[in-house]
């Protein structure tokens, strides 16, 4: 489609009198709905809000670029707002917003918001564009300016002067490559590619960009070009091919400097300041990159990139292990009077599935360390955390009698392989360059899995199977008065900093307990569980009990937080946390920490780490009934204690 036709002329505003964010947001969409656009202003707004919580889409130089996605909407759009004044919309350079650009997509149905957005980011860098914007009379004047800068025209006529083979140019030429890649792959890989493209036709040297974006690679550098390229820029947010660039001069810079520091970036490399990249090099860059960040922080990454792979295995696994209880708790034992096929069937399929989560945690542990050698060992020392795992180990073995260290050891293994490859990285430096290929394939899993195996098989699963053993039976013999107090203190973890650090440390223990139970299921997962469905159930009641509690925009979404509670999905709370932490957050931990007590009060015991209500209903979850309980006790607690807190607040204004 082309960019102008994306423009609904009726519903633009060429002299917008709003001066907030809120109000041009409300006012533009209300505008799209008189054009026929959408039907649910509310909810529309809601998600434009929402979307700017998580970043300003106030790009910088007077521009903002808000967009969302909704089911009401009928067809993608933009729909255009200019002030004269400037609205503060928080952008990038402090710059107020003069040139609004609206975007609305329906909801599941492609990626035309998307698309939008890559082509507008392109059109709105060229200063040609923003100042006929700026000077347009009516919208007629809007969509002839949009159908005259758009880039799928230019890049007609472009196709066909692309070729594979190296360019026209000249040996004391300047030619400089470049890839521009922002995380969501949106608006900044584009502005960057413009932004670049400007300051190398100013300097009068040729350029080509490469732009990594939601789409896919656009304009994908060739060997030709990179082999006559005089130097390479990297302005990327995150990670995009580089070992192509072996023995060139590259600079390596983040995404926003290719926007504001384009013309010093062209520079740079035009005089021969770049320094010469040598792919065996990529991961010290990265071990640059990454050490403005803590300790600490490194570790949670790590941390987090094991478990979000590992998640799905056990929720898997978990889920048909819950389903086979349909039949009976016992239906899967073959010596058992209960005993079905079926249930038998699927406690297979969940139980290999479970298996799997020792291996995939601690190798996407090392993955995230050391790339994929990383993998390969911190997966081999998964499986040495426990190598019952395996059929072969349960029947003969040298390890067969060999003990586990469970979850706690294939954590040490994930952090373990990172250090074993850094390791045969120095040990093996001295190769020479021709047989740099054997390393990755050969040399790092060959040493890596038998240095893997020595340590964990002697010593690491030894103390770490006694610690994980201490730990599940010290939880086990805790008294009923003070189970009730870890209840609380688990439930109200989940919901501090929902999917923080708080959480992550409450839901990892609950999902280690529930492994190292063979079946048995945890109480304290149980009542990490319901700790965390509270928060986005205790959103959605008190905006039942109290319409007027929030504001306008965040009513409809609230109302959703019945299905995010039930699913056990607690990040449904947070933009509602985030308007308001000081008395949002203590009112929902309460209220998680009322539910998980009670969860341990009644001696609820759950065999899965995730499902909300779904888990509930397949059994999966002991005395379902005094769960639910809990859970509906607990939420209309934070409720209770929301409406208290936010009408104090709102009468003290």
């Amino acid at each position: 489609m082309a960019l102008a036709d994306l423009f609904i002329q009726d519903a633009m505003d060429l002299d917008l009198q709003t001066t907030t964010k809120t109000d041009t947001l409300k006012h533009l969409a209300e505008k799209f709905a008189q054009a026929g656009g959408v039907t649910n202003v509310d909810e529309y707004v809601a998600k434009l809000e929402a979307r700017e919580e998580m970043s300003t889409t106030g790009v910088g130089d007077e521009i903002a670029i808000p967009h969302a996605q909704h089911p009401s909407i009928k067809q993608a759009a933009v729909i255009f707002g200019r002030s004269k004044e400037g609205i503060e919309w928080e952008s990038m350079d402090g710059q107020p917003a003069k040139l609004i650009f609206m975007i609305a997509a329906p909801e599941g149905e492609g990626n035309e918001h998307l698309q939008a957005l890559s082509k507008l980011s392109g059109v709105l860098m060229k200063p040609e564009a923003k100042a006929a914007l700026l000077e347009a009379e009516t919208t007629t004047d809007v969509v002839a300016i949009m159908d005259q800068f758009d880039p799928d025209k230019e890049e007609e006529a472009e196709e066909e002067e692309e070729v594979e083979a190296a360019p026209a140019v000249a040996d004391d030429d300047v030619y400089i490559l470049a890839v521009t890649a922002c995380p969501t792959g949106i608006a900044h890989t584009y502005m960057a590619e413009e932004k670049l493209k400007q300051a190398a036709e100013k300097a009068g040297y040729k350029i080509k960009v490469e732009t990594n974006g939601q789409g896919g690679v656009n304009h994908r550098l060739t060997k030709a070009d990179i082999d006559a390229a005089t130097a390479i820029i990297v302005a990327a947010d995150r990670k995009v091919e580089i070992n192509r660039f072996d023995g060139k001069p590259v600079i390596f810079r983040k995404v926003a400097d290719g926007i504001n520091m384009a013309d010093e970036l062209i520079r740079q490399a035009a005089e021969g300041e770049a320094k010469t990249f040598h792919a065996s090099e990529s991961a010290h860059e990265e071990e640059e990159d990454s050490s403005n960040e803590s300790l600490g922080r490194q570790i949670y990454k790590h941390l987090m990139n094991g478990v979000s792979h590992m998640l799905p295995f056990v929720v898997a696994g978990g889920m048909l292990i819950a389903i086979s209880f349909f039949w009976g708790i016992n239906s899967a034992n073959p010596a058992d009077p209960s005993f079905n096929e079926i249930a038998h069937f699927l406690n297979t399929l969940g139980s290999l599935a479970f298996a799997m989560m020792l291996p995939v945690l601690a190798g996407f542990i090392g993955q995230s360390i050391a790339d994929t050698p990383g993998l390969v060992v911190g997966a081999m020392g998964g499986v040495f955390a426990n190598p019952g795992i395996l059929t072969a180990f349960n029947q003969e073995g040298y390890f067969a009698n060999a003990a586990p260290s469970g979850f706690l050891g294939a954590l040490v293994a994930g952090f373990l392989a990172g250090g074993i490859i850094w390791l045969l990285k120095k040990a093996f430096a001295w190769l020479p360059k021709s047989l740099e290929g054997m390393k990755p394939i050969f040399i790092y899993p060959l040493f890596g899995v038998l240095l893997m195996g020595l340590a964990m098989f002697f010593v690491v699963n030894t103390p770490m199977g006694m610690i994980m053993d201490a730990l599940t039976n010290g939880l086990a013999s805790i008294p009923s008065e003070l189970g009730v107090v870890l209840g609380f203190i688990v439930g109200a973890m989940m919901s501090i900093d929902m999917g923080g650090p708080l959480n992550k440390a409450a839901y990892v223990t609950g999902t280690a307990l529930v492994t190292q139970a063979n079946g048995a299921g945890s109480d304290v997962m149980a009542a990490v569980m319901v700790g965390g469905m509270v928060p986005p159930m205790a959103i959605a009641i008190s905006a039942t009990l109290n319409r007027n509690l929030w504001p306008e925009a965040q009513r409809n979404s609230a109302m959703v937080n019945y299905v995010m509670g039930a699913a056990f999905i607690t990040e449904g709370a947070i933009p509602f946390a985030a308007s308001n932490p000081v008395r949002v957050i203590p009112s929902l931990a309460i209220g998680a920490g009322v539910a998980g007590a009670l969860s341990m009060f009644f001696g609820c015991v759950s065999y899965v780490p995730h499902g909300g209500i779904f888990a509930v209903l397949t059994n999966g979850v002991t005395h379902p009934v005094q769960y639910v309980i809990a859970w509906l006790v607990g939420s209309v607690v934070g409720a209770l204690l929301l409406n208290f807190f936010l009408k104090r607040d709102q009468k003290a204004k």
